[in-house]
């Protein structure tokens, strides 16, 4: 399976319109799977809700990190592999935080460090694709009253920030190298691995 990574460099807001089918096609002409990433705000209007468990509340941020992937190499697109690849993603981040020293506790598909949320993520699939939406906050601001949240430039460790806009970017390309490559190796894995009869 091949799969195109573009990051934007425009800022701009994730409403939950763009985990629509083909999103990266219609927006940048991108054909097949795909990974998009961008830096703006969310602010999830109630229309564009996938989680049924969402319903009724604020998923907003000033400042995130925004991941959009999508896969066609399913037909028809399977919610449950859509869901594994997600907390695949969501465990490869994990574990490039615990390299740089930072602890953290996965409850699902949410990172929190500190006991405070770092991630917001979805699953979903249409006629045609599987689709990730995978966020994480950069600063603690404009996030709901009710939720204790973290970002990624407030983390520190030995009273050091971590991460600044000057490695911003090498942490992006890096979360989606090392997810493209387990899902390709995970897809030569198949190829020679002899069929029990």
């Amino acid at each position: 399976m091949t799969i195109t990574h573009k990051h934007v460099d425009e800022i701009f807001e994730y409403d939950g319109s763009q985990i629509n089918p083909s999103w990266a096609f219609q927006e940048f002409g991108i054909y097949g799977s795909s990974i998009v990433t961008w830096i703006g705000s969310v602010n999830i209007t109630p229309d564009n809700l996938k989680d049924f468990a969402d319903v009724g509340l604020e998923i907003k941020s000033n400042y995130m990190v925004n991941f959009i992937c999508e896969f066609f190499d399913q037909q028809p697109p399977n919610m449950r592999i859509a869901y594994l690849r997600q907390r695949l993603l969501v465990m490869i981040f994990r574990e490039i935080l615990t390299e740089y020293g930072i602890q953290t506790i996965r409850e699902g598909d949410d990172i929190f460090v500190d006991n405070r949320k770092l991630s917001i993520s979805i699953a979903s699939v249409s006629l045609s694709s599987a689709k990730i939406h995978f966020a994480l906050n950069l600063e603690d601001k404009g996030t709901p009253d009710d939720v204790a949240t973290i970002g990624l430039f407030d983390i520190n460790v030995n009273d050091e920030p971590v991460f600044t806009q000057d490695n911003l970017l090498d942490l992006i390309n890096e979360t989606v190298k090392r997810f493209i490559n387990e899902l390709e190796t995970i897809e030569n894995d198949i190829s020679k691995t002899k069929v029990l009869l």
